[in-house]
């Protein structure tokens, strides 16, 4: 199983959506990725780790699939359009991270 990770660093005087981005955007995505998707998750920022300290991200979605390579197969023929949403929510380039799940024990 992989995540992938969607972070939207929090930077002075950029913009984020979090309205669009959870009512249209992921919604989106979450249609055109399909039954590749074996979980999303999505988190707006709210605070830092001290008091008073703004989230160091406006944003994080995860997503859950098999593999990296159903992932890549699902996404893939829909990148342009995706990538292309993402002006109608934010100016924050995206960071994205594949990860390998492992469970502690």
């Amino acid at each position: 199983m992989i995540k992938v990770s969607i972070l939207y660093p929090n930077k002075p005087a950029s913009h984020f959506d979090a309205d669009y981005y959870v009512n249209v955007h992921m919604p989106l995505a979450i249609k055109l990725l399909g039954p590749a998707l074996k979980g999303v998750t999505t988190e707006i920022g709210i605070a830092g780790g001290a008091p008073g300290q703004p989230p160091p991200f406006a944003a994080i979605a995860t997503i859950t699939c098999d593999s990296v390579q159903s992932f890549s197969e699902s996404f893939a023929p829909h990148s342009t359009e995706l990538m292309a949403d993402i002006p109608n929510y934010t100016d924050i380039e995206p960071v994205i991270q594949i990860s390998e799940i492992r469970i502690s024990q």
